[in-house]
């Protein structure tokens, strides 16, 4: 599983999501199952195709929340939380099947999820068919069970509660 990724300004303040807020994300997640996925999809394809980043970046901006575009740069954005502390609306940023790197996350971060509460996930899930001439992934968003999708995508390098 990996995610595109593309350049964002970082800088601005991070905010702690409201309740209101988190039940809007999880529901738009839920009412989102079953579109499909696409490498490098850009946001204004949306709600049509996602990739993990573009689903989360989407769903967060429909609740009010701006988050970059790529996963390594939404992971740096948020309070880090233990897993073991896990709420609903809280975002689990995966090493996946290429990470990307840089000096905050130098393990490499590929894939992110949304956890909607009672152990399980939501995130746009690929599996690459194709690596040449160009990259070809098809997949679809979908529900998951959050140990099953933290050993299949894994491993696990932060969560992150914005």
């Amino acid at each position: 599983m990996g995610c595109a990724q593309t350049g964002f300004d970082s800088r601005q303040p991070d905010k702690i999501m409201t309740d209101i807020q988190k039940n809007k994300i999880v529901e738009l997640a839920k009412g989102l199952i079953g579109k499909p996925y696409k490498y490098g999809a850009k946001p204004e394809e949306a709600p049509d195709f996602f990739d993990c980043s573009s689903f989360i970046q989407y769903i967060f901006k429909e609740a009010g929340i701006e988050l970059p575009r790529s996963t390594i740069l939404q992971a740096e954005k948020g309070e880090a939380v233990e897993l073991k502390d896990i709420q609903p609306g809280d975002l689990l940023f995966l090493h996946g099947t290429q990470g990307f790197y840089n000096r905050n996350f130098p393990q490499g971060i590929g894939h992110v999820i949304l956890h909607i509460g009672g152990g399980r996930t939501i995130h746009a899930a690929s599996r690459r068919v194709q690596e040449n001439p160009v990259v070809i992934e098809e997949g679809a968003v979908e529900e998951n069970d959050l140990q099953t999708i933290i050993q299949k995508a894994g491993p696990l390098v932060t969560v992150k509660r914005n």
